[in-house]
């Protein structure tokens, strides 16, 4: 089967065979697509599913077992995922990398062989789903530029550390990010200080470059305005996340490595187009010379697309690309990102938009055949500029053609299509007048069950 490819399997005790010496989990998840607690994750430090449905059986020769009863299968269960990951190394240097189920008298009912991975630790390889009646084997191959971690967030596990919570130690938010808190009468009240002098306005974002690849997103009445002229919604504080700079260009043909210097350290966005219909695929570089997670990894034609890479503290981007053809980047500030309003914009690949506004419903409706990603990052209650919040949400995570309709809380908001391999609309619906205030946690949240702690730390047995 090839990546993508579902078809009818048996609904009877199926043997799942995943080769590669790769550890080897399986989630039962809900209609939602979230586990429904610490149970619900099936590894080797908990082998067995409450239920008795799925369990790991062991293995040799980098070979392991799942068992998965269909049939004993809770009724709330209607998708069971067969995950892969590695202590040490990347998912390509696993030989053989491969997943297969076998019916009870030995025959093989679906297989699949990973042949695209790269720099990702952790990837779901296969997914067995409900379908009119029965179970279906969908060859899934999504890899998980930021590791296990990412996965389960993904799906609904909590991956808050163990221990007692900490109370957060209050830090000042940036003005133009925030209202000024409450005032809180202190023990002595000082003389009152005269009123600050105006701030001196901020200098305007510079006119972008030439960029004469096709823009890789229009609005329904034509193509996008560029980003640097973009407002912000009405009544919406204005974007002042992150630094702003000239847009860097560059261009080129075939597999590079790009070093972008001087650049303010923090979350930047960077344009990708490339001509070809071959792989393309790009990672940032450590000091090292190391890569690190993938920001992108595809194999459609003519690829365009944004992503979110973050300039780390030298002011020192490196990127390392795989492309089958002429390439043109730009490296671009945060706030030329285009901004999610109720014009609907229409685009191709993954992307970066940033939501400014009140409370609003996100529709988006993604055309595409496989992976469609998006992540939330607020960022009313993150006061550092050269990093992005640790704690991200999950908005969607499907595979082939979808229309999803979810919640956003107010801006500042970065809305990031992490993957999106195909054409794709989306729009902001019911948006509520901004309220000026800060969103703030309702509270610390819960230590993290022991299970899901055992298996994100992957020890092996």
């Amino acid at each position: 089967m090839g990546k993508g490819a579902n078809t009818f399997v048996p609904t009877v005790a199926l043997r799942v065979a995943v080769r590669g010496g790769v550890d080897v989990a399986a989630l039962l998840l809900t209609e939602r697509g979230r586990v429904r607690g610490d149970a619900d994750i099936v590894f080797h430090g908990a082998p067995v599913h409450p239920s008795g449905a799925v369990r790991l059986v062991g293995g040799e020769d980098g070979t392991v077992w799942l068992e998965a009863g269909l049939t004993a299968t809770e009724e709330e269960v209607s998708r069971v995922l067969v995950v892969a990951s590695t202590e040490g190394g990347a998912l390509r240097d696993a030989a053989g990398l491969a997943v297969e189920a076998f019916a009870p008298d030995g025959t093989s009912v679906a297989r699949y062989a990973v042949t695209d991975a790269g720099g990702e630790t952790a990837m779901v390889l296969a997914e067995l789903y409900r379908r009119a009646g029965g179970w279906k084997f969908r060859a899934v191959g999504q890899g998980y530029p930021d590791g296990l971690e990412g996965l389960a967030v993904d799906h609904g596990v909590d991956v808050a550390a163990e221990g007692p919570p900490v109370a957060p130690v209050p830090v000042a938010a940036p003005p133009s990010m925030t209202k000024a808190p409450e005032a809180v009468t202190p023990a002595v009240r000082p003389a009152p200080a005269p009123a600050p002098a105006p701030a001196p306005p901020v200098a305007p974002v510079p006119a972008p470059y030439p960029f004469p690849i096709e823009a890789p997103g229009k609005t329904a009445s034509g193509p996008a305005p560029d980003p640097f002229g973009a407002a912000a919604a009405p009544g919406a504080p204005d974007w002042t996340f992150g630094g702003l700079f000239a847009p860097r260009t560059r261009s080129g043909r075939g597999n590079d490595v790009i070093t972008v210097e001087d650049l303010p350290p923090g979350p930047v966005v960077v344009e990708l187009a490339v001509d070809g219909d071959g792989y393309t695929g790009l990672w940032p570089l450590t000091r090292f010379n190391k890569e690190e997670s993938s920001l992108i990894n595809s194999t459609q034609e003519d690829f365009r697309g944004r992503v979110l890479p973050v300039v780390p503290s030298n002011g020192r981007l490196r990127l390392k690309l795989r492309a089958d053809g002429p390439w043109e980047m730009r490296i671009l500030p945060l706030a030329a990102a285009r901004r999610l309003t109720e014009e609907p914009l229409e685009c191709e690949g993954p992307d970066v938009l940033l939501h400014t506004g009140g409370a609003a419903d996100a529709a988006f409706h993604y055309r595409g055949k496989d992976n469609f990603i998006v992540h939330l990052y607020e960022l009313a209650d993150h006061d550092d500029p050269a990093t992005l919040p640790e704690r991200r949400r999950s908005a969607v995570n499907e595979i082939g053609r979808r229309r999803e309709t979810f919640p956003l809380p107010e801006g500042p908001l970065i809305v990031h299509l992490r993957m999106a391999d195909g054409p794709w609309r989306g729009r902001l619906k019911d948006v509520q007048p901004h309220s000026g205030r800060s969103p703030h946690d309702s509270g610390p949240r819960p230590p993290q069950p022991r299970r899901a702690q055992g298996w994100l730390r992957r020890g092996r047995r």
